[in-house]
């Protein structure tokens, strides 16, 4: 048996054979020229053709994907016609480069630019290449590289998967996913996470695998091993029993000693919504709003916002939706609002920051929620990512009571903001782990790198140290003013018990994950969610704090969690 060591980045335990991912579109020839007959106008409007069909078929399979996959592919599709690529390459055409090779070589430019950048731009770099690869295999009139087609299900191993091949992947032909590259919040991990399939990034020559080899993955801890024996099968058989079970969420959060912990939804629009609420979502924790914002090259109207949110408030009557403010900026770049020449941008203009470089997109996003809202039941909050200090959280506070809403709160992703909390809550109503970022400012790790994913661990115990501390501002400002979770921590069943524990008051993640996150917590009472959280509070690294938990909790080998 041979074992490959990587990230667990969604739950599942699978006995199945690996299909590779077909190998990159050969790089036209260096130096390649026009080919005889071929004028460069002519080139270049084969060119211009290419990216259009490109982008239209990228649009195509936003309009059909999931809310995830739907904004990752916008985001990709405005590349495939991003004006700086197409004059760099139609500069190179006019020097008589063919059209493939000038693509080719406008792209390696512009991923050079995104690499040097680094942060999230320098994860976009990975788009820009997909979006490179189906350019050219457009020109040359053959199919882009993508999943293998099977007849019986497969388990997909690649270095890294494409945000198009991750956001249309069909669950039930690929039954999990094994990346060599890639962090636990890659686009991979993200879209797994959605599908509700098993996936492990970041598991070193895994890609060197042959097709057809039966292994056993472990979407929990993270291990990939060949020649799967009575055990591994025995683990998978049992989770396949559970699966269903684990489906089905009653709608009521609760500790086995009746403390109510609401199991929220992240959603990404309106159709996201309905669905999250006929899974039993007690209401949605986070309304990412960018699925308005990113497919555009101007800022949507007022009456556009309006139509998009009142679908999501709709789906809620009478229950909480906790809507976030457009988080543009680094890796969600928009042409009107955000520079893509700052030198570290996952470290500056995003998120409540761009209402300084670009006032008035802010206070008008304000405005349509608060006419979403009339005539709904819908209890809609508001809050602000990227949110520094108790200035900001009190001026972001007077935008909202004069855009009319109410429930103004605040999203703590940067160590000052937990530090301070108890300052920031003093203007505004709640606040909003968003352990994602929180965990790659905390260790100064970015979250898509595969090399730094065990920095990038929200188990990390400088993590719940700030968890912990954003509680305890609450209560020392005396208000219980609630502060919830919304990043992908809360869909981990263990680390909800933990968070629990440390005082988070609501959690909120993929609808998928809410009947396993309430099977789990319906087995311990707050206290001991207490101790539980005490242990991994204390514990020296992310690996005993998760051990710590664990342990505590049979519940998860139960139930193959």
């Amino acid at each position: 048996m041979q074992s490959f060591p990587g990230v667990g980045v969604s739950p599942g335990r699978i006995v199945g054979t690996i299909r590779q991912m077909p190998k990159p579109l050969a790089e036209p020839p260096a130096g390649e020229k026009l080919a005889s007959g071929t004028s460069a106008a002519d080139a270049a409007a084969a060119l211009t053709v290419a990216a259009k069909a490109v982008q239209a078929q990228l649009r195509d399979r936003a309009a059909v994907a999931g809310p995830d996959a739907k904004a990752v592919l916008e985001a990709t599709a405005l590349m495939a016609t991003d004006p700086m690529l197409i004059k760099a390459s139609v500069k190179l055409i006019n020097t008589g480069t063919s059209a493939e090779r000038a693509v080719w070589e406008a792209a390696e430019a512009v991923v050079t630019m995104l690499v040097n950048l680094g942060g999230y731009m320098a994860e976009r770099a990975a788009d820009v290449l997909d979006v490179r690869a189906r350019i050219v295999a457009a020109l040359r009139g053959i199919p882009a590289p993508g999943i293998p087609a099977s007849e019986a299900p497969f388990i997909l191993v690649a270095h890294d998967l494409a945000p198009a091949d991750t956001a249309t992947l069909d669950p039930a032909k690929v039954i999990a996913l094994v990346t060599a590259g890639g962090g636990p919040q890659s686009h991979t991990a993200i879209i797994a996470r959605s599908l509700g399939l098993p996936a492990v990034v970041a598991a070193a020559g895994v890609d060197t695998l042959a097709d057809g080899t039966e292994v056993y993955v472990d979407g929990t801890a993270g291990t990939i091993a060949t020649d799967p024996g009575d055990t591994e099968r025995s683990a998978a058989a049992a989770w396949a029993a559970n699966a269903s079970f684990l489906t089905v969420f009653d709608g009521q959060g609760t500790t086995a000693d009746g403390h109510l912990v609401p199991l929220l939804a992240n959603v990404g629009g309106a159709k996201d919504a309905v669905k999250a609420a006929a899974a039993g979502a007690q209401g949605v924790g986070l309304l990412r709003t960018e699925f308005c914002f990113l497919e555009r090259e101007t800022e949507p109207s007022i009456e556009e916002q309006v139509q998009a949110y009142r679908g999501v408030f709709d789906a809620f009557p009478g229950k909480k939706v906790v809507v976030r403010t457009l988080d543009a900026g680094a890796d969600k770049p928009l042409p009107f609002l955000t520079d893509a020449d700052e030198p570290n941008p996952a470290l500056g203009v995003r998120g409540y920051r761009t209402d300084i470089s670009t006032p008035g997109v802010l206070e008008r996003q304000l405005a349509a929620i608060a006419e979403a809202a009339q005539g709904t039941t819908a209890q809609v909050w508001v809050m602000a990512p990227m949110i520094s200090t108790a200035d900001e959280a009190a001026r972001f506070a007077s935008l909202c009571a004069a855009a009319g809403l109410k429930t103004p709160g605040v999203m703590v992703e940067v160590p000052s903001a937990a530090v301070t909390a108890e300052s920031i809550l003093g203007q505004v109503e709640f606040a909003s782990l968003g352990t994602n970022d929180l965990t790659q400012y905390t260790m100064a790790a970015d979250r898509q790198l595969g090399p730094l994913a065990a920095l990038n661990n929200p188990w990390q115990p400088a993590v719940l140290q700030l968890v912990r501390l954003t509680v305890a501002g609450s209560i020392a400002e005396r208000s219980g003013k609630p502060v919830g979770v919304c990043g992908e921590a809360a869909a981990d069943p263990a680390l909800a018990v933990v968070l629990v524990g440390l005082g988070v008051s609501t959690l909120s993640m993929t609808a998928r994950s809410l009947a396993a996150v309430g099977a789990v917590l319906a087995t311990v009472t707050l206290k001991e969610a207490q101790e539980i959280a005490t242990l991994a509070l204390h514990a020296a690294n992310p690996t005993e704090a998760r051990d710590r938990a664990r342990k505590k909790l049979p519940i998860l080998a139960e139930l193959g969690l």
